[in-house]
């Protein structure tokens, strides 16, 4: 096989870990007021689940990071796909805490493997591309979520259980996982085990910590958005049942058209301007939510966050693999773990913060976090 072509077979089998991946975190995340009911559980115990998956994923990222540097990225997406394909057996099969629980964790630690390893495999990929490919490989992440939330819909408007497309999220992992052991790319771009300390290129701490500012306000968005929209919509102003997944679905719809247009948004105005313009959409969308208690109001401002959370982390992501190419593997396990800070002001500390109808104005904090990282916006411009 040519070197062209084996560049474009990796970059449809990395698109199919992102597509994967999305699909799976849509389908648990809009199942979660389904399997709240099932286990008898409350709000706060969906906080601290989802804490727990916070910290079970930081702990993934670090394992992609440990595997990436013995074996390669490659590995490590394997490993962590084939770990999310055990999490969603375990967490459909629950219908007692404990059993929900343990699938909770382990899907925590599939999930930051594949975040990092993912990107990892992305940064790759694209250096050997002229132009920007992070936001199509993302809009391969957000099109199948779409797929997965229409699915999660459907199923719970016909009274069918939920846990049915967190089997079919299942079999998608397992199938990239083994399509992955030869179809991604099996470059390194991380130090040697072996290698001497003294010699070694330092990571540039810095620029690492102002573009993980970046994915961590994009997460803090997602994750709110990702865990409380159908909450929020169920219990905070009554929806019907069928209409509750419509938020993320908004969402999701919203991050979908913004991936898509990114590539091409950041060849005509460049990332700092783009990640402007979410910092805009994002303001306006919280606004909406704190103010217009409404069902319309509501998915119309996860549209206007989704807009931005949809730009904000290919750019984030594209500029970390650019920092130190010879160790972008590293870099990205470090800068992904902003990841699980971000979710865990987006996801917990807007459920121990309120309740029901109180969901809406926290929805502010997100606006806020994004807000404090405008001032950083000139390091996303390539140097």
């Amino acid at each position: 096989m040519t070197a062209p072509a084996r560049t474009a077979g990796a970059r449809v089998a990395v698109s199919a870990a992102y597509a994967a991946q999305g699909l799976g975190y849509a389908a648990i995340v809009t199942a979660l007021p389904a399997l709240k009911q099932r286990v008898g559980i409350d709000d706060t115990v969906v906080s601290l689940l989802l804490l727990g998956v916070c910290l079970a994923a930081a702990a993934g990222s670090v394992a992609a990071d440990l595997i990436a540097v013995r074996w390669g990225s490659r590995q490590a997406l394997v490993a962590g796909l084939a770990t999310q394909a055990l999490a969603f057996v375990l967490v459909s099969a629950a219908g007692v805490f404990p059993v929900l629980a343990v699938g909770v964790a382990v899907y925590g630690l599939g999930l930051g493997t594949v975040d990092a390893a993912s990107n990892m495999q992305g940064a790759i990929v694209q250096r050997q591309h002229p132009r920007p490919l992070f936001g199509s490989l993302y809009a391969a992440y957000t099109a199948a979520a779409i797929v997965a939330t229409a699915a999660t819909a459907g199923v719970l408007a016909v009274a069918a259980p939920a846990w049915l497309t967190l089997l079919a999220a299942a079999a998608l992992m397992a199938a990239v996982a083994v399509w992955g052991v030869r179809g991604f790319d099996p470059q390194r771009a991380a130090r040697r085990v072996d290698d001497d300390a003294a010699h070694r290129v330092p990571l540039p701490r810095r620029p690492l910590w102002i573009v993980g500012s970046f994915v961590f306000a994009a997460f803090v968005v997602d994750a709110a958005v990702s865990s409380w929209s159908a909450i929020y919509l169920s219990e905070g102003l009554a929806a019907a049942p069928a209409l509750t997944p419509l938020g993320y679905g908004a969402y999701l719809a919203a991050v979908l058209l913004a991936r898509l247009g990114t590539d091409a948004a950041v060849r005509r105005l460049g990332r700092v301007r783009v990640g402007g313009v979410a910092i805009v959409l994002v303001a306006v969308g919280a606004v909406l939510l704190a103010t217009l208690p409404a069902v319309g109001a509501a998915i119309a401002g996860f549209a206007l966050m989704g807009a931005a959370a949809g730009a904000l982390v290919p750019i984030a992501f594209s500029r970390a693999g650019e920092l130190l190419p010879e160790r972008s593997d590293e870099v990205i396990a470090r800068v992904n773990l902003f990841n699980y800070a971000g979710a865990v002001v987006g996801a917990v500390v807007l459920g121990l913060i309120a309740t029901g109808a109180s969901l809406g104005p926290a929805f502010l904090v997100p606006a806020v976090v994004v807000a404090l990282a405008a001032p950083l916006l000139p390091a996303l411009r390539r140097r």
